[in-house]
C-alpha cells in the first residue's frame, strides 16, 4: 500500500534557527517558510536527493504540535510521511483493518490530500499518508 517516504517531519521551537542549521551547517537546500493555518503550523522543507525533511513550528496557541514541544522543548521527530496512490482508499482499508485514522483527509503542505494515523497503531510513530 505505501510507496516512497515523502518526508520526515521534525517539530522545532525556532524554525529560523533550525533552517540555518540545515542551510549553513549541512549545506542543504532550504525552502522559504510557509504558514499552514489549516494545520496550525509553519513549515520549511529541506530538499534531499531521495526525500525531504519538514521542519514544523507551531502557528498559534492551539497548534497541534504545541503539546509535543512542551514534552520535547528542544524539538524532535514528529511524524513520518509515506506516499499512497489514493488517500481515501487507504483510509477506508486501514480503518477496516482496525487502524485509527485521525480525522478526515485534508489538503496538506504540498497541496495534496493527507491523513494521519494514530501512533499507537504504528510502533509509536505518528504516520501521515499523502496522495502521490
Amino acid at each position: 500500500m505505501i510507496g516512497k517516504l515523502n518526508h520526515v517531519a521534525i517539530a522545532v521551537p525556532d524554525i529560523e534557527k533550525a533552517s540555518a542549521v540545515y542551510r549553513n551547517t549541512l549545506g542543504a537546500l532550504v525552502s522559504d517558510k510557509v504558514p499552514q493555518p489549516d494545520h496550525g503550523v509553519t513549515t520549511v522543507f529541506i530538499e534531499l536527493p531521495n526525500t525531504k525533511v519538514e521542519l514544523l513550528e507551531p502557528l498559534g496557541d492551539n497548534s497541534p504540535i504545541r503539546a509535543f514541544l512542551d514534552r520535547n522543548p528542544g524539538g524532535g521527530i514528529h511524524h513520518l510521511c509515506y506516499e499512497v496512490d489514493d488517500v481515501e482508499e487507504a483510509a477506508t482499508k486501514l480503518a477496516g483493518d482496525g487502524a485509527r485514522v485521525l480525522g478526515a483527509p485534508k489538503i496538506g503542505a504540498h497541496g495534496k490530500p493527507v491523513i494521519f494515523l494514530h501512533p499507537k497503531d504504528f510502533c509509536g510513530t505518528l504516520v501521515e499518508l499523502e496522495e502521490a
